[in-house]
């Protein structure tokens, strides 16, 4: 499994990369596409629309169902990665590539984890 160092974990699987500017970018863990199997459709806010920690902002449908994205983030959407939308697989393909959303906000300290700690929260392979 791929975890990358340098980025943020999620105890519900998403992954947290600081940008320039106080940006943002969140997606899902190859754990979670993992788990999640072939992904086939997303359904992803607009920018501009407000998030809040700990409340989902979208979901992914994948051959096994519907599971949600949670924000770990208290602000808004600046911006939403289209290519999902037309091409969720790429999800699967390459998770710490594929953002769902950049947004702008606060993340409350300790709500995020190193790899070392996420790494420990996953199941034993």
């Amino acid at each position: 499994m791929n975890l990358p160092e340098g980025i943020k974990y999620t105890k519900t699987h998403e992954w947290v990369r600081a940008l320039d500017g106080g940006i943002v970018e969140i997606g899902l863990s190859d754990y979670a596409q993992g788990e999640l199997g072939d992904i086939v459709f997303v359904n992803l806010p607009q920018a501009g629309d407000s998030l809040s920690a700990g409340v989902p902002f979208g979901d992914v449908e994948s051959v096994k169902g519907v599971s949600d994205i949670f924000s770990p983030l208290d602000g808004f959407v600046t911006e939403v990665n289209e290519a999902l939308l037309s091409s969720p697989e790429l999800i699967n393909r390459s998770p710490y590539e594929a953002w769902l959303i950049r947004g702008r906000g606060g993340i409350a300290e300790g709500e995020l984890l190193s790899a070392a700690e996420y790494r420990a929260l996953l199941p034993e392979e």
